[in-house]
């Protein structure tokens, strides 16, 4: 049973987790579809495409392993691994830190630089596709609900 949350009830913390819920529930519906179309289309993840851009923003488009995984919401570990998919199949490549050894970058390479630039216009055009036609999209989700959640999580946002 869903039960619509008042906006009192957010104001006073009573609907936070609720309307929380329904937002994260959604993003990760819609990450779901991203990383299937990402996968069919590029042959990458989202993960990996979001690591590419992070990438592709940062100065001379090299970052410390470390703080991509900052970046991404990763821990080290998964960070390695997905820094190694990544230089299999040769998007990115690894780099020393001249100061300190132990400090290890990935680089964006030639060919991370071309899928990145090649799949930048039709990623933000299926993300503006899903969002825009989300009740096609996503039958399941009740949009009214969901937009009075981000309403509420926005308004908890603005305190």
């Amino acid at each position: 049973m869903h039960t619509q949350v008042s906006r009192s009830e957010v104001s006073s913390g009573a609907g936070a987790s609720s309307a929380w819920s329904k937002v994260a529930a959604f993003a990760s519906a819609v990450d779901a579809d991203l990383d299937r179309w990402l996968a069919d289309q590029y042959r990458i993840g989202l993960t990996d495409c979001r690591a590419l851009a992070s990438l592709g923003q940062a100065p001379d488009k090299e970052l410390r392993v470390s703080e991509l995984a900052q970046r991404l919401g990763l821990n080290q570990s998964s960070a390695t691994r997905l820094v190694s998919r990544l230089e299999a199949k040769d998007l990115v490549r690894r780099d020393t830190c001249p100061d300190d050894r132990r400090g290890i970058y990935a680089v964006l390479t030639k060919r991370g630089e071309v899928l990145l630039g090649d799949l930048r216009a039709p990623y933000e055009e299926r993300v503006r596709e899903l969002l825009v036609k989300a009740g096609a999209h996503f039958p399941d989700v009740d949009l009214r609900r969901l937009v009075d959640a981000i309403g509420e999580v926005r308004a908890l946002l603005d305190r």
